[in-house]
């Protein structure tokens, strides 16, 4: 079995988190969770002047593109093209390219250790994605593909939701 490698896929713009939903949907209809590890919307921390006074945000990173980390085979590949909303793969012809890790390393995504910030039990609110605004309590944590379990509740019901690290933060 090959490794997993970053590769990068190009959205229309505006739709990078439905995308990234559509996919984690696919993982988890499809149990491809073994072969398509994790799907991310790079966002960076801006600070914003309004009114004067000063408000923190988060802003893509690389609007209209969306990272996944993936063993690159016909199903995963097809999978993710198939997806709506993905225009193609970021690569020379139909051939995608994979990120290099020193490419993934200035994002803050390497093999290195990873040192979780959040336990079992700690209170988050959303920051990002389909589910901004929400708050929970963390079910589980998995430090590998760096992304947490939530419980949030849907047509009334409890619903489990995996987000990224960079998606969440502790409430104080």
């Amino acid at each position: 079995m090959s490794e997993a490698k970053w590769y990068v896929v190009h959205t229309y713009s505006g739709y990078e988190n439905k995308v990234k939903a559509n996919i984690d949907k696919t993982i988890e209809n499809r149990h491809l969770e073994d072969q398509i590890l994790e799907v991310r919307v790079p966002l960076e921390e801006v600070i914003e002047l309004k009114n004067g006074i000063q408000k923190v945000s988060m802003k893509k990173l690389f609007p209209g593109y969306v990272m996944i980390h993936m063993i690159m085979n016909d199903d995963t590949w097809y999978v993710v093209r198939n997806t709506r909303g993905v225009t193609g793969f970021v690569g020379p012809g139909s051939k995608p390219v994979p990120l290099e890790e020193a490419e993934m390393e200035k994002f803050g995504i390497g093999h290195g250790s990873v040192i979780a910030a959040f336990e079992v039990g700690d209170a988050i609110t959303v920051t990002g994605g389909a589910w901004e605004g929400t708050a929970g309590v963390v079910q589980s944590v998995n430090k590998q593909k760096q992304s947490l379990t939530i419980n949030v509740e849907l047509f009334g019901r409890e619903t489990p939701v995996e987000l990224g690290f960079s998606e969440v933060r502790k409430m104080d």
